[in-house]
Protein backbone atom coordinates (compact mmCIF):
# COMPACT_ATOMS: atom_id res chain seq x y z
CA UNK A 1 0.00 0.00 0.00
CA UNK A 2 1.63 2.94 -1.21
CA UNK A 3 0.32 6.54 -1.04
CA UNK A 4 -1.44 6.65 -4.52
CA UNK A 5 -1.26 3.02 -5.57
CA UNK A 6 -1.51 -0.43 -4.50
CA UNK A 7 1.06 -3.35 -5.74
CA UNK A 8 0.35 -6.74 -5.84
CA UNK A 9 3.66 -9.13 -6.29
CA UNK A 10 3.59 -12.80 -6.90
CA UNK A 11 6.39 -15.04 -7.84
CA UNK A 12 5.76 -16.76 -10.72
CA UNK A 13 8.98 -18.40 -12.10
CA UNK A 14 9.77 -19.75 -14.72
CA UNK A 15 6.84 -17.71 -17.02
CA UNK A 16 6.86 -15.51 -19.35
CA UNK A 17 4.52 -12.08 -19.66
CA UNK A 18 2.81 -14.43 -22.58
CA UNK A 19 1.83 -17.09 -20.24
CA UNK A 20 0.49 -15.11 -17.49
CA UNK A 21 -2.85 -13.65 -17.76
CA UNK A 22 -4.07 -11.26 -15.18
CA UNK A 23 -7.93 -9.62 -15.12
CA UNK A 24 -10.21 -7.71 -13.60
CA UNK A 25 -13.56 -9.23 -11.94
CA UNK A 26 -16.42 -7.86 -10.40
CA UNK A 27 -14.91 -4.82 -9.88
CA UNK A 28 -12.86 -5.15 -7.43
CA UNK A 29 -11.61 -8.62 -8.04
CA UNK A 30 -8.10 -8.86 -9.45
CA UNK A 31 -6.93 -12.47 -10.86
CA UNK A 32 -3.70 -14.12 -12.46
CA UNK A 33 -3.55 -17.01 -14.37
CA UNK A 34 -0.57 -19.26 -14.95
CA UNK A 35 -1.50 -22.43 -17.75
CA UNK A 36 1.05 -25.30 -18.08
CA UNK A 37 2.16 -25.85 -21.18
CA UNK A 38 0.36 -29.46 -22.66
CA UNK A 39 2.96 -29.22 -25.76
CA UNK A 40 6.07 -29.33 -23.56
CA UNK A 41 4.46 -32.25 -21.98
CA UNK A 42 3.67 -34.19 -24.33
CA UNK A 43 7.42 -34.43 -25.41
CA UNK A 44 9.42 -34.32 -22.24
CA UNK A 45 8.74 -37.27 -19.19
CA UNK A 46 9.57 -35.75 -16.19
CA UNK A 47 11.63 -37.92 -13.36
CA UNK A 48 11.01 -34.87 -10.90
CA UNK A 49 9.82 -31.85 -11.08
CA UNK A 50 10.22 -29.15 -8.48
CA UNK A 51 7.94 -26.39 -10.41
CA UNK A 52 3.83 -26.50 -10.10
CA UNK A 53 2.16 -28.03 -13.46
CA UNK A 54 -1.04 -27.47 -12.79
CA UNK A 55 -3.19 -24.54 -13.41
CA UNK A 56 -2.64 -21.36 -10.93
CA UNK A 57 -4.48 -18.71 -9.68
CA UNK A 58 -4.43 -16.13 -7.18
CA UNK A 59 -7.66 -13.60 -6.45
CA UNK A 60 -6.80 -10.25 -4.52
CA UNK A 61 -9.81 -8.20 -3.65
CA UNK A 62 -9.31 -4.58 -4.15
CA UNK A 63 -10.21 -1.84 -2.14
CA UNK A 64 -13.10 0.73 -3.49
CA UNK A 65 -10.51 3.62 -3.66
CA UNK A 66 -8.96 1.48 -6.57
CA UNK A 67 -8.72 3.09 -10.43
CA UNK A 68 -10.06 0.40 -12.64
CA UNK A 69 -9.01 1.94 -15.64
CA UNK A 70 -5.72 2.40 -14.07
CA UNK A 71 -3.88 -1.11 -13.90
CA UNK A 72 -0.91 -2.48 -14.99
CA UNK A 73 1.10 -5.21 -14.92
CA UNK A 74 5.03 -6.54 -15.64
CA UNK A 75 6.30 -9.92 -15.15
CA UNK A 76 10.43 -9.84 -14.93
CA UNK A 77 12.63 -12.46 -13.53
CA UNK A 78 9.83 -14.77 -12.90
CA UNK A 79 8.26 -12.28 -10.76
CA UNK A 80 4.98 -10.89 -11.44
CA UNK A 81 4.11 -6.86 -9.88
CA UNK A 82 0.64 -5.64 -10.79
CA UNK A 83 0.16 -2.04 -10.06
CA UNK A 84 -3.17 -0.25 -9.15
CA UNK A 85 -3.80 3.29 -8.62
CA UNK A 86 -6.11 4.28 -6.03
CA UNK A 87 -8.48 7.06 -7.11
CA UNK A 88 -8.03 10.90 -5.46
CA UNK A 89 -9.19 11.16 -2.58
CA UNK A 90 -12.78 13.14 -2.25
CA UNK A 91 -12.68 16.38 -1.32
CA UNK A 92 -13.72 16.72 2.16
CA UNK A 93 -17.39 18.27 3.21
CA UNK A 94 -17.27 21.75 4.16
CA UNK A 95 -20.98 21.90 6.18
CA UNK A 96 -23.23 24.99 5.26
CA UNK A 97 -23.40 27.58 7.70
CA UNK A 98 -27.06 28.57 7.25
CA UNK A 99 -27.97 32.19 9.18
CA UNK A 100 -30.57 32.53 11.36
CA UNK A 101 -32.73 35.66 11.18
CA UNK A 102 -34.17 36.83 14.56
CA UNK A 103 -37.15 38.12 14.24
CA UNK A 104 -39.46 40.01 16.89
CA UNK A 105 -43.43 39.90 16.87
CA UNK A 106 -44.93 42.45 18.52
CA UNK A 107 -48.36 42.19 19.95
CA UNK A 108 -50.44 44.27 20.81
CA UNK A 109 -52.87 44.02 23.75
CA UNK A 110 -55.85 45.91 24.41
CA UNK A 111 -58.08 46.69 27.08
CA UNK A 112 -61.00 47.88 27.45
Amino acid sequence: DYDNSYVCIVDMPGLKSNDIKVQVEDENDISGERKRNENEEAQVKYIRMERRVAEFMRKFSLPADCNLEAISAACQDGVLTVTVRKLPAPEPKIPKTIAVKIGYILRCVCSD
